[in-house]
């Protein structure tokens, strides 16, 4: 069993803080300065189903199990538009109404999420939904790249209801880009656990756009703030390598782009910095070398490792104690007590405590 106060202050703020809902769906992130918490998200719920399981495979807790069930279930049961293949972005609970639109990048996320509590609980229920949802990726989202079979990336929104997308915008979750190659390898999964050949051939023609693209997606803007906040998909993509790093390409952008980040991160940080990134990069310079990819620099992973450590929230309250602050300006927290970065950041030194006794031996898939 793994035990350690940090992993056990972030499992508990994961089952306690009240950011799973009752209905089993996450909020996207607890604002300490209203003491509110954001309308449920999809996304984060899946992320959140990824945790759970990954936590119980360290600690053996079954309330992890417990709270994954629940998640899922409010994705399958009650989340899920089984008219129109899809997941909403989000969920008021005080309505039960859902908002109009679906993200690729979510759906992929989600998909990602039932699958890891798939493998453990064997509930067709879970699989059907997986595959439905991820066959619609397949079909609605594709940007059609003219007279050609290829595909331009893929629409990040559509509406629900009619999945017409919506016109791009500057933010980067708001256009087509190499970060999708996280979400894309809900399909790689599946193949793996379906045989089904259709899913493979998808990541594929995704990993190639992404190849072909990602060196055009840094900087993508003359703002030191916004380029901090492109590391963290620009990382979504490197992570989204995980299947194929034993190709010459996939190994040499891995490298690549763990240096582009490094570089940005310290130049940046100082004024503005989000926990997920530092997290993010840690895992994947580990990662590269386990896959032999790449060895890591001790020094500068422990420091990363101890910046991240600071983003833990000590506190009274308990729906703030063992979270993680999405981000800091200068000396002053961003007041998100955030799912995303806490699992990220739990996950990361949980990787990096076990790299440094030799014992770092997780699969791809259980990377949340």
């Amino acid at each position: 069993m793994f035990s350690a106060s940090f992993l056990d202050r972030a499992g508990n703020w994961f089952l306690e803080s009240g950011i799973q809902d009752p209905t089993g769906g996450v909020a996207r992130y607890y604002r300490h300065d209203s003491g509110e918490n954001r309308l449920i998200s999809t996304e984060i719920t899946g992320y959140a189903i990824s945790t759970y399981t990954y936590l119980y495979s360290l600690t053996r807790n079954s309330r992890y199990l417990d709270a994954a069930q629940r998640a899922s279930q409010f994705l399958t049961r009650t989340a899920w538009n089984s008219r129109h293949a899809t997941f909403p972005f989000e969920f008021d609970p005080s309505t039960r109404t859902h908002d109009p639109h679906t993200f690729f990048f979510d759906c992929g996320i989600i998909v990602r999420g039932l699958l890891s509590f798939w493998r453990i609980a064997r509930e067709q229920e879970i699989l059907d939904t997986a595959v439905k949802c991820a066959e619609s990726m397949a079909v609605d989202f594709p940007i059609p790249a003219g007279a050609s079979s290829r595909h331009e990336g893929f629409y990040p929104i559509l509406r629900v209801d009619s999945k017409k997308p919506l016109e791009t915008a500057p933010h980067w979750s708001k256009g087509p880009g190499c970060y999708q190659l996280k979400s894309a390898m809900a399909w790689e999964e599946l193949f793996e656990e379906t045989g089904d050949d259709r899913f493979r051939r998808w990541y594929d023609d995704a990993l190639a756009f992404s190849l072909e693209t990602h060196r055009h997606f840094l900087p993508g803007s003359p703002d030191s703030n916004r380029v901090m906040d492109r590391l963290h998909p620009y990382c979504y993509f490197l992570e989204g390598l995980l299947p194929h790093l034993y190709r010459s390409e996939c190994a040499a952008a891995l490298r690549d782009g763990l240096a582009r980040i490094g570089e940005y991160l310290s130049a940046i940080a100082p004024q503005f910095v989000r926990s997920d990134v530092y997290a993010q990069l840690l895992r994947m310079r580990l990662l590269a070398e386990t896959h032999e990819v790449e060895l890591v620099d001790r020094l500068t992973a422990s420091d990363e490792a101890t910046n991240l450590a600071g983003f833990q929230i000590a506190s009274l309250d308990q729906r703030l104690d063992g979270g993680y602050y999405f981000g800091r300006l200068g000396e002053v927290w961003i007041p998100h007590a955030n799912p995303v970065s806490t699992a990220f950041g739990l996950q990361a030194t949980v990787m990096w405590e076990q790299f440094r006794k030799y014992q770092l031996q997780m699969p791809r898939q259980a990377l949340i």
